[in-house]
C-alpha cells in the first residue's frame, strides 16, 4: 500500500502522532474533514479536466473547420485557374 508516496510503517507512525497531539476524542472529526477536503479537490479536478477537454474538443473542431475552409477555398481557385487556361 502506497499512498502519496508514503508507505503502511509511515501511515502508522503518522497515525500514532496524530492521536498523540490531537487526542481520540478529536481524531475522527480530523479525518472526516480531511476526507471532505480531498473529495472536494477531486471533484475540482475531475471538472476542471472536463472542462479542458471540452475547450480541446472546440479548439480541434475550430481547426478542422478552417483546414476544411481552406482546400475549398483552394479547389475554388484551381478550378478558377484551370477555366481560365482553357480559354486561352
Amino acid at each position: 500500500m502506497n499512498i502519496f508516496g508514503i508507505g503502511l510503517p509511515e501511515m502508522a507512525l503518522i497515525t500514532i502522532v496524530a492521536l498523540l497531539v490531537f487526542g481520540p476524542k478529536k481524531l475522527p472529526e480530523i479525518g472526516r474533514s480531511v476526507a471532505k477536503t480531498l473529495r472536494s479537490f477531486q471533484e475540482a479536478s475531475k471538472e476542471f479536466e472536463n472542462e479542458f477537454k471540452k475547450e480541446a474538443q472546440k479548439i480541434e473542431e475550430s481547426v478542422s473547420m478552417n483546414a476544411k475552409l481552406e482546400a475549398a477555398k483552394d479547389n475554388q481557385l484551381d478550378e478558377h485557374t484551370d477555366s481560365r487556361t482553357a480559354e486561352s
